[in-house]
């Protein structure tokens, strides 16, 4: 609860300081100290603090799962600020606005990991997809940030009409919204439950760019300003990840005899088109687009296994996901070229810079020695334990390998291949907190006991 009000009041707050003169490094310092104040608020009720009480009957449910969730939501999304703040600068002069914005998609990323009755889902989803339409056309006099923003929001708006005729046919098969109530009364597929239940499933599978649902992904992440995609493809997805896990879990998981086949399905494909058509793409940035549809296929392991090894693997992979995409993204929001060759020497002149970007390539690659292999590693076990579901193992540790040749492409290009470096500039701060993210990511890796223990421990 304490997310959910911190965050909504400091989006009114940002959004008033925009009214200051000279307001852009005021609006950087203001998110910065937003950022700070939602880890701590986070802290203090996984620490049985709340702020704020309210009836959440019905409604919401505070779970250790959310609260551990929403912490490390919190500690990227301050760490996104600290190296990618002064880069909305370059995409409009409305810089308190845009903060205000994802302050507001936090409010909403703190709803879908605490929701318990379908009406709230909706909310939640809502909430964290709006501000992000706008978020992705900040770039006005840009033909192609005005087409992604359009193109999110005509696909948003069909995925939310999905959604809706989802929630009311299960509605009129449940007769309840709210979830405890809907796995206790439908203990059977009927025709109506079922197709309710499949609208969901392409819905939630369409926020999460889900393949055969992916199709907005590669041209919203190209075309948005490259400091929107870095947080669109981390916290956007992860917060909407938690919400599918905890509707799946909560609401149909009694019932996964009948659409785990599905969502195997579904997964599987999202591995194979997103690993094969990352490999021939010629951008890093539109890379790291199809990239993350590949990613999103192996946190649909924790959906598919939904036992406890998947939801601890969630975690890491959340947080371990998120600390790479976000360090690779904050480089190249401050280069003009997006290529690989334009990424040619630059560890030659900026040395820091390319080992950070080589840590965070290696650990969403799954190397051995980075969070992300221990997330890989959770997710697989996960489907191992869950039984009947080696195919589908076998299919992510064969596209986990696929990944290691586009990832190490960009490794190749800044420490094998000459060429004229770009030159941009940052500041002693971006190359500090580009190195807390890059010791994270080993540390995490090492330690993954850090983000379970801390589930673990409140569970106890």
């Amino acid at each position: 609860m304490n997310a959910i009000i911190i965050s909504a009041v400091w989006g009114v707050i940002m959004m008033l300081t925009g009214l200051v003169k000279d307001n852009r490094t005021l609006g950087r310092n203001m998110a910065i100290a937003g950022g700070g104040l939602l880890v701590l608020a986070n802290l203090l009720e996984l620490q049985n603090t709340r702020l704020f009480s309210f009836d959440l009957s019905g409604m919401l449910k505070i779970t250790e799962f959310g609260l551990v969730f929403n912490l490390l939501v919190s500690v990227c999304i301050l760490l996104y600020f600290l190296v990618s703040a002064s880069d909305f600068q370059k995409s409009g002069k409305d810089v308190p606005e845009y903060f205000a914005l994802i302050f507001f998609i936090l409010c909403g990323a703190a709803l879908a990991t605490s929701f318990t009755n379908l009406l709230i889902l909706f909310l939640a989803i809502e909430i964290i997809s709006i501000p992000t339409y706008i978020l992705a056309g900040i770039e006005k006099n840009n033909l192609r940030s005005n087409e992604a923003s359009m193109k999110y929001f005509l696909m948003g708006c069909f995925s939310t009409g999905v959604m809706l005729m989802g929630i009311a046919l299960i509605y009129g098969s449940a007769g309840s919204f709210y979830l405890p109530d809907i796995a206790a009364k439908v203990t059977e597929m009927k025709p109506m439950f079922s197709i309710g239940l499949m609208l969901m499933l392409i819905s939630m599978a369409f926020k999460v760019s889900v393949v055969p649902f992916h199709f907005w992904t590669p041209d919203v992440y190209d075309g948005a300003p490259t400091v929107v995609t870095s947080f669109m493809a981390t916290i956007v997805k992860i917060a909407a990840f938690a919400a599918f896990y905890l509707l799946f879990k909560e609401g149909f998981g009694h019932l996964s005899a009948h659409w785990l086949l599905y969502a195997a399905i579904l997964t599987a494909l999202t591995l194979v088109v997103g690993n094969i058509t990352a490999v021939f793409q010629q951008s890093v940035k539109r890379m790291l687009a199809y990239s993350s549809i590949a990613q999103a296929g192996f946190m649909m392991f924790a959906i598919v296994a939904l036992n406890p090894t998947g939801k601890e693997g969630l975690l890491i992979y959340a947080v371990g996901y998120s600390l790479a995409t976000i360090g690779v993204f904050s480089v190249l929001a401050k280069l003009k070229d997006h290529s690989f060759e334009g990424l040619n020497g630059l560890a030659s002149r900026h040395p820091v810079i390319a080992a950070a970007v080589a840590v965070c390539m290696l650990s969403l690659a799954g190397i051995p020695g980075t969070v992300g292999f221990m997330a890989k590693f959770y997710m697989l076990s996960a489907a191992v334990k869950a039984g009947g579901l080696l195919w589908l193992v076998i299919t992510g540790i064969v596209c986990a390998a696929i990944s290691v040749y586009y990832y190490f492409k960009v490794i190749q290009a800044m420490y094998f291949k000459q060429g004229e470096v770009q030159e941009f500039q940052y500041s002693g701060g971006f190359k500090i907190s580009l190195l807390v993210i890059t010791v994270l990511i080993v540390l995490l890796g090492i330690f993954p006991g850090l983000v379970t223990g801390l589930l673990n421990y409140f569970l106890l």
